[in-house]
């Protein structure tokens, strides 16, 4: 047996807004009693879009019923556009949970979401596109991918838990896993790197300049000292035949700036001070 929240039992077993509203302003139909659950979500909102009422028709498990009560009552007081933004995670995360072989039952609470509102927008989601991939629940291979990637879905069997695709005779297993190392294999934009402090900073120019440019300027007898760090200006001083180089300010932008951005920043600025 799954083991059920109490918020879930609560909403199981006594539904918030039950039943449907006479001339609602939007209208959500997902599911069908073939393959066991089936939701019906409407709305009212007012002048300024606030939605007044929100009732749900439920026919399916403890959790198909829960989500759809859960759901009702996150929407009643938001604006459409706030309503819009409520995930099938948030309603599972409002009733404290759910076993993961029902999280298709938020999902499902989601999708009727999403209808009710572009009903109300005059702009009805179209029928289904992509391929089906799961005959038995007529899954497409597209609200797969969503699944995977709004989800972060790495099996089989996760997958089944939130779209019930290969839930049946299983014939699909094969097609879903191929989904799912397709979705894994997309390249990932790469996550940004938090700006250094400035005693990062300091440390990496310190370090840089030991490393990548002390040397090249001693070669030739000269020499270089960091005075200070202000934002993303370096301020140093040339030493030894470098502070009477002609060709100091040249050598200051092609080698002591240019190895700094490379390995510590590319906004960075090198001045020299006055001699």
């Amino acid at each position: 047996m799954w083991e059920y929240t109490d918020k879930v039992k609560e909403h199981f077993l006594n539904p918030s807004n039950v039943g449907e509203i006479e001339n609602p302003d939007g209208i959500g139909d997902v599911g069908s009693l073939s393959c066991g659950d089936a939701l019906r979500l409407t709305f009212k909102v007012d002048e300024n879009e606030k939605i007044i009422d929100a009732k749900v028709k439920t026919f399916g498990c403890a959790s198909a019923i829960a989500s759809g009560s859960a759901l009702t009552e996150m929407m009643i007081g938001k604006t459409v556009a706030e309503a819009e933004k409520i995930s099938n995670q948030e309603i599972a995360d409002y009733l404290g949970g759910l076993p993961k072989e029902k999280m298709h039952c938020s999902v499902m609470g989601h999708e009727a979401l999403e209808k009710a509102i572009a009903c109300y927008r005059g702009t009805p989601i179209e029928e289904k596109e992509g391929t089906v991939i799961c005959e038995c629940f007529g899954v497409t291979d597209l609200e797969i991918t969503r699944a995977i990637q709004e989800n972060n879905l790495k099996t089989i069997e996760e997958v089944t838990n939130f779209t019930k695709a290969g839930g049946g005779c299983e014939r699909c297993h094969g097609d879903i896993a191929k989904i799912l190392l397709e979705v894994q294999n997309q390249p990932q934009p790469e996550a940004e790197k938090p700006p250094l402090s400035n005693i990062q900073k300091m440390r990496l120019v310190e370090e840089t300049i030991e490393r990548e440019i002390r040397p090249s300027l001693q070669l030739d007898g000269g020499d270089i000292e960091l005075i200070d760090i202000v934002g993303n200006r370096i301020i140093v001083a040339t030493r030894g035949a470098c502070s009477a180089c002609k060709s100091a300010p040249i050598t200051l932008k092609n080698l002591v700036e240019a190895k700094l951005r490379e390995f510590v920043s590319p906004d960075l600025v090198v001045e020299e001070v006055a001699k």
